[in-house]
């Protein structure tokens, strides 16, 4: 089948390889120019997805992993193309956090307060004139380096993070969201949606965002992710979230992964925020979880048809293996880690099925080069790869997926060596004294 893969910055870059692997003739679009030196001689890509249109054809799948597309992707969808992924008003959940919160209590979710700020001199009043424990969020893509989490009741250490930004010109103009704090556990609940009904199993995730060990330091985009699959549709977890947008999704013809962070306590779920797209590094365990191929199951998602996805029961483990800049700079200029080689030696071809590329690349064949034909780090922000492991406990995905980290030498690689151990020391009792699990 033909597949035109579009994406911004490589959110589900591996998913587009293992289209390849599975014999599509995929294009990729990467939108970010300096996103484009990644996945060389492993995907093919193209500059211009537009002009590639004729090539897909109506038979073809155009997919989307990311937000920014709405209108883009409701209008290719009336000129006849299959298209997987969102829609405007699926881009808006996640945009514009106010009308988010407002659609998750309209679908009858229980919300706390959250205020979205263009002016950070206004999140700072707002904060002293409203005492509240807030939690500071940046949109979008940000890098979330800016995230914080307050600490007290009235919200001072918060104040007093935003008036230092004030004094950083190269942050104090960012747009940031102030959501009042709530005690608990966080966990992710998705399914997949193809404009219809839900498809496939739900999904649950916790998160690693925090840049050491134990939670500590500075927060990251995601360090790794504790996730696993269920079918029961009774789970009080899945009730009390995502089943709640099944009609919603469906008016608006949403065709893709949709998400929803939430806090959950003895009181309740409540959201945090929406991911209406593919979402990492969670996506690549999804790899890592599914046995059928992701071709025939993005086409029947974007058809509106049903399709029985297989699919690996157990607990699942990704993680993130970086060198920095990560998780400071979105990128870095001169990078000495630009042009590294990975090596893969004590890999062996079953292994291999479990890492997933982001900033890789393969040197092209030349006679003068010893290395061709090598893997190298083709980016300069510091997200190279992902293993991925599953087994019947946590601690079993662990030991598969350190076993397998250890294995590849990347040059001052950095990794949190507990993804998961929170889950089996804390979290996992709360969820069952709360009945959640």
């Amino acid at each position: 089948m033909k597949i035109l893969f579009i994406t911004n910055d490589l959110i589900a870059g591996s998913v587009a390889h293992e289209l390849v692997k599975e014999g599509h003739d995929v294009k990729l679009y990467i939108k970010e120019r300096d996103r484009r030196g990644n996945l060389d001689n492993i995907v093919k890509k193209i500059s211009n997805w537009r002009t590639e249109l004729k090539w897909v054809g109506k038979d073809g799948l155009i997919v989307f992993d990311d937000i920014g597309y709405g209108h883009t992707q409701e209008k290719l969808r009336k000129q006849g193309y299959t298209v997987f992924g969102g829609c405007e008003k699926g881009d808006m959940l996640e945009t514009d956090r106010e009308y988010g919160q407002k659609i998750f209590f309209e679908c009858g979710m229980k919300t706390v307060e959250l205020r979205d700020f263009d002016d950070m001199d206004d999140a700072v009043i707002y904060a002293k004139e409203h005492k509240k424990a807030w939690v500071i969020k940046q949109n979008d893509h940000a890098a979330k380096s800016l995230n914080y989490v307050s600490h007290f009741s009235d919200g001072r250490d918060a104040i007093g993070v935003l008036k230092n930004y004030l004094q950083n010109k190269s942050v104090n103009r960012e747009r940031i969201t102030l959501h009042e704090r709530v005690e608990g556990v966080e966990i992710g609940i998705g399914r997949y949606f193809n404009g219809k009904d839900w498809i496939g199993p739900i999904e649950y995730n916790l998160e690693h965002k925090k840049f050491f060990p134990g939670d500590i330091g500075p927060t990251t985009s995601e360090m790794g992710t504790l996730g696993w699959y269920d079918d029961d549709e009774k789970n009080k977890l899945y009730v009390e979230s995502v089943a709640k947008f099944k009609n919603y999704l469906a008016s608006i013809n949403f065709k893709g992964d949709f998400e929803i962070n939430c806090i959950v306590n003895e009181n309740g779920i409540y959201p945090l925020e929406a991911t209406p797209r593919m979402g990492s590094p969670i996506v690549h365990l999804h790899t890592e979880i599914h046995e059928s191929h992701w071709g025939e199951f993005l086409y029947a998602i974007a058809k509106g048809d049903n399709y029985k996805l297989k699919w690996n029961r157990g607990f699942g483990i990704v993680l993130v293996m970086a060198v920095p800049p990560f998780p400071y700079a979105k990128k870095m200029k001169g990078s000495i880690f630009y042009g590294m080689n990975i090596y893969f030696d004590n890999v062996n071809e079953e292994e291999f099925e479990h890492i997933h590329f982001e900033e890789v690349s393969i040197r092209s064949n030349h006679i003068s080069r010893p290395d061709s034909g090598k893997y190298y780090i083709s980016d300069s922000r510091g997200y190279v790869l992902y293993v991925t492991g599953i087994g019947e406990t946590v601690e079993i995905a662990q030991e598969k997926v350190y076993t397998l980290a250890n294995k590849i030498i990347i040059p001052k690689v950095i990794y949190r060596h507990d993804i998961g151990t929170k889950f089996i020391n804390q979290s996992r009792s709360l969820l069952k004294r709360w009945g959640y699990f």
